[in-house]
């Protein structure tokens, strides 16, 4: 493994990068969102019991008499914070590709240079082959982080939605209670 890594050559620091901070921020958001799910009781009466810190400024805003979009600015305001670090994902996922392709790039010049040096002489496929390897490594490293990191955010940006969902249900039934005095 670590000789398949060096052979990819230096491109592959940035990649090995991407990979932790992608699979750091996966695990991070994942408990955070699934955390924040369990707090949000399909019961009205056990959430404006116990309003859970993800709900609790919309509640008592409702409560302040505050309108309906100044109501929907506090959701809005709460999803902004829950969203933090999905941005950085999603550079991950588009970043770590263009870096295996610059390896790729990288890697050709390295064959190119050594066909081009041997002008006038016979070019074995060994003489070549290290610049194509790195060619595919970091080519192929750069994917292994892009499409797991790109489809862990569109799973949490999902489950974030649900979320979203559910805080505009809790805060329309907060509000539907007031108007009829409940």
């Amino acid at each position: 493994m670590i000789d398949f890594f060096v052979k990819g050559g230096a491109l592959m620091w940035p990649i090995l990068f991407c990979s932790v901070g992608a699979l750091a921020l996966i695990i991070m958001k994942g408990f955070q969102l699934r955390a924040v799910m369990r707090h949000l009781s399909p019961d009205l009466d056990v959430l404006l019991e116990v309003r859970p810190a993800e709900i609790k400024p919309i509640i008592e805003g409702i409560e302040k008499g505050l309108e309906e979009r100044q109501v929907a600015f506090i959701g809005t305001r709460q999803v902004r914070r829950l969203e933090k670090g999905l941005g950085i994902l999603s550079l991950i996922s588009v970043i770590a590709p263009l870096l295996g392709f610059t390896g790729t790039v990288t890697g050709m010049i390295q064959a190119f240079m050594v066909i081009a040096a041997h002008t006038g002489t016979r070019v074995e496929p060994s003489m070549v082959a290290g610049g194509i390897y790195e060619a595919l490594i970091t080519t192929a490293a750069g994917l292994f982080v892009a499409i797991p990191s790109h489809v862990a955010l569109h799973f949490l940006e999902d489950r974030l939605d649900e979320i979203a969902m559910r805080m505009r249900e809790v805060a329309m039934a907060v509000f539907e209670r007031k108007l009829h005095g409940i």
